[in-house]
């Protein structure tokens, strides 16, 4: 029986937008910045203003199919070593945010997890998010978190630190020939 959380129902959202997102904040990282400035922040507000509620929601569907694929990418690499994904990477997942109090409140890791573990199992995590409501405004920082950690996680065990964004470019190019 289909499930209803099916990705093949699932809206793919800006993959574009939310990969941009993902992709500064890895760089931003591996040249030092830790932290998000002012500035920046004033910035990506603004950014997030121009978009409208709309464009909010596809970014929010971009960030779960970029969590589909990321972990799509992981399972499938843990399934040729015999490894389950969701035993190799959700732990550490949820100890990284666990250190992260103020990106990530501790009342937001259930949920997040929830995301990763239905991509995991193959479901989007976009409907089985939704089946429990919208999306609150203090799950839109954990919601990045998540996709970055899991984008470091695949940079990490690949030892390439552009590899994620490397494998969702050549997914949406082929996607484009298609």
């Amino acid at each position: 029986m289909p499930s209803p959380c099916d990705p093949a129902h699932a809206p793919a959202g800006d993959v574009g937008t939310a990969l941009m997102i993902i992709d500064s904040r890895l760089k931003g990282i591996h040249d030092g910045k830790t932290g998000t400035s002012p500035e920046q922040q004033a910035m990506a507000d603004q950014f997030a203003r121009s978009l409208g509620p709309q464009g909010v929601r596809e970014v929010l569907d971009g960030a779960c199919t970029l969590i589909y694929m990321f972990m799509t990418w992981l399972r499938k690499t843990h399934e040729e070593h015999d490894k389950d994904v969701i035993e190799y990477v959700v732990p550490n997942l949820v100890a990284t945010m666990r250190m992260m109090p103020k990106s990530v409140r501790p009342e937001a890791i259930p949920t997040m997890t929830g995301l990763v573990i239905a991509a995991g199992t193959g479901l989007s995590p976009s409907l089985w998010r939704k089946q429990y409501g919208d999306w609150t405004e203090a799950e839109m920082t954990p919601l990045e978190v998540t996709a970055f950690l899991l984008a470091e996680h695949i940079n990490r065990i690949t030892e390439d630190p552009d590899f994620a964004t490397r494998i969702i470019t050549e997914a949406l190019s082929s996607a484009d020939q298609d």
